[in-house]
């Protein structure tokens, strides 16, 4: 049987390495993946996320929805690899605007519904 892929199938059914990534900014959702074992450097990943989103000129903050809902901070080479090495099957990453976080901290959720 000839099975093709799909856009709606996830990359975890073909190649258990991988990690697909969903990055959330505003109201656009952008979708690529990430390999498991070799993640990178965290530099990297933001410079990919920005550059995937078209923000390149634009200061942002990035976190992800751990296996909790729990909303966590991206910002370092160690919070990067503990994110990918817990997505399961997805990483759920949220991006936002550095002065809007500043400026609206109050009304910025805590826990994420997942």
């Amino acid at each position: 049987m000839n099975r093709s892929f799909h856009k709606s199938q996830t990359l975890r059914f073909y190649d258990c390495s991988a990690v697909e990534v969903k990055s959330k900014f505003g109201a656009e959702f952008r979708r690529f993946s990430l390999d498991r074992q070799k993640p990178g450097k965290f530099e990297d990943f933001y410079n990919l996320v920005v550059h995937t989103h078209h923000i390149s000129n634009t200061d942002v903050t990035i976190g992800y929805a751990d296996v909790h809902g729990d909303l966590l901070p991206i910002n370092n080479d160690d919070n990067f690899c503990k994110a990918v090495s817990s997505a399961n099957p997805l990483l759920r990453v949220f991006i936002q605007k550095r002065d809007f976080q500043h400026r609206y901290a109050s009304l910025t959720p805590f826990s994420v519904s997942v």
